[in-house]
């Protein structure tokens, strides 16, 4: 049988940064000398597919939770957004916001889509969305 030893549902993952009080922040995972980390997105195109659902310590078992279309989520939000918006990250320069999503800006650049919002938000709040990572990269000109 070759799908032996698989999980569904949350995953431990090892911290690969400071993760404690990022609850609810999407995450990637990423190579650490050969062991799998969790991370927060270090560009704005990162590829997020993780929700923290119990943020640690670096190096400490942090729990995550995979997105699939069949389950919504709450993230929160930067900016605001209405019903049926793409959400993409929100601007990893800043880093308090990494993690967080926003409405997919009107500024030109390549965004990758992430999630489709499932009710109107304000900046801050834990936005209902629906996972939809087929959307990929868009650019705006």
């Amino acid at each position: 049988m070759s799908q032996s030893n698989t999980r569904t549902g949350d995953i431990p993952v090892t911290a690969g940064e400071d993760l404690a009080g990022m609850e609810d922040r999407l995450v990637k995972l990423a190579d650490a000398s050969g062991k799998t980390v969790a991370k927060l997105p270090e560009a704005n195109g990162d590829f997020v597919p993780f929700l923290v659902i119990e943020g640690t310590a670096n190096g400490k078992t942090a729990s995550l939770r995979p997105l699939h279309a069949d389950r919504n989520v709450r993230v929160p939000l930067k900016g605001t957004c209405n019903p049926g918006d793409t959400l993409v990250l929100a601007d990893v320069a800043t880093a308090a916001d990494k993690g967080k999503v926003r409405a997919l800006p009107t500024a030109p650049g390549t965004y990758r889509g992430l999630l489709i919002a499932e009710q109107a938000g304000v900046e801050g709040q834990l936005v209902l969305a629906r996972p939809a990572p087929w959307i990929g990269n868009i650019t705006v000109t």
